[in-house]
């Protein structure tokens, strides 16, 4: 790894948002997924706002066949604005400029979803070298959590690749990426060895899965060149890094022990709305409600 390499700092967001969605249909035939609401604000905002509060105003969506409105959620809209104004609205006129000056939003055109990997690779031009960040479309933490800056921090010590990983039960981890490590004196970083996309259940190097978060090298636009499709016919990122990492590129993981909010299936979704609303003190009637419900429901 060129040691001018280590030295550059992330400044640039990549967030894959291509995909059809279709564990929430019929919703997400006219609407994008990322453009779901949590409460009032979409999914998408939470995690512009998380790569906004790591200093990173860049964010590159590659985004799919009917999904423009993702950005113009982004943009700004001078009639609604006026309109608030008019009222006296100070708070939802501030809750509607918010969007516009977390980043400079940028996009490009995935043809046809054949995988994360191949998503990713759309985005080398708008890099232009240098490390970058990904972020999936379907999860966020709260960005009090430090998780993108401590990536970020760490990748720029040690170059190559730096993962978010998570500690699941061992029964859960064929339906993801699972990495091998090698753990040192901190607890919550540790070296990867080896990476395996959604292997079967006995199979697994660990319980240390990766979740959506990933500083990556430039190189691994070539690595994604490499890469001949994987299960389902996609090219699978997971892939590529382990192309990496055999090459003898450095890959790290930073286990992260907070709250993540998983929104790409339905369950995950509601829960992370009652989660946040749990947290807002404008909705004690909600959560007074949703108390009383549970208790009631447990009556029967």
């Amino acid at each position: 790894m060129p040691q001018t390499e280590r030295k550059k700092r992330v400044i640039k967001a990549v967030i894959p948002a291509a995909g059809m969605a279709t564990r929430f249909l019929p919703a997400t035939k006219a609407v994008p997924k990322e453009l779901f609401p949590v409460i009032d604000k979409p999914v998408l905002q939470h995690i512009v706002e998380e790569a906004a509060a790591a200093n990173i105003h860049d964010v590159l969506l590659v985004t799919g066949r009917g999904k423009t409105s993702m950005v113009d959620h982004f943009d700004r809209r001078p009639d609604l604005e006026q309109r608030l104004i008019d009222r006296g609205d100070d708070a939802r006129l501030k809750a509607i400029m918010e969007p516009a000056d977390l980043a400079e939003i940028y996009t490009c055109r995935q043809a046809e979803p054949l995988g994360l990997g191949h998503a990713v690779s759309y985005a080398e031009a708008h890099i232009d070298g240098g490390p970058f960040v990904v972020m999936l479309a379907d999860e966020f933490a709260d960005p009090g959590e430090k998780l993108l800056p401590r990536m970020i921090d760490l990748q720029a010590s040690t170059g190559g690749v730096v993962l978010a990983l998570l500690e699941v039960p061992r029964e859960h981890v064929n339906r993801y990426g699972v990495a091998a490590v090698e753990r040192g004196d901190d607890p919550d970083v540790v070296t990867v060895t080896d990476l395996v996309e959604k292997p079967e259940v006995d199979q697994a190097p660990s319980n240390l899965i990766l979740i959506g978060r990933y500083v990556l090298p430039s190189a691994i636009f070539d690595a994604i060149r490499e890469t001949p499709p994987g299960r389902g016919g996609e090219i699978q990122l997971t892939d590529a890094m382990a192309r990496l990492l055999a090459d003898g590129v450095p890959v790290h993981g930073i286990i992260f022990r907070g709250k993540r909010h998983d929104t790409g299936e339905p369950g995950g979704y509601l829960q992370t709305i009652v989660e946040l609303a749990f947290q807002r003190d404008d909705l004690a009637s909600f959560k007074d409600w949703l108390i009383d419900f549970v208790a009631q429901r447990k009556g029967r």
